[in-house]
């Protein structure tokens, strides 16, 4: 499913670079694009890294913009 709509990104995507390292919305923004443009991918985005890493995702300062 596409979770980024402005950047063609997919949860698929998200999941992968949680796997690979990323553990904040800055992380993924920084490596796929995510939050760059509207912001409306935040939450979602947040909720793909938080299934990864099992809660301890860290939402950082972009998902607070973003809302």
């Amino acid at each position: 499913m596409y979770v980024c709509v402005c950047k063609a990104v997919t949860d698929r995507q998200i999941r992968e670079a949680a796997q690979g390292g990323a553990r904040t919305l800055k992380d993924l923004r920084r490596e796929l694009g995510v939050t760059r443009d509207c912001g409306r991918c935040a939450s979602c985005a947040h909720d793909c890294l938080r299934e990864v890493h099992g809660g301890s995702a860290k939402p950082g300062k972009l998902a607070r913009q973003a809302a």
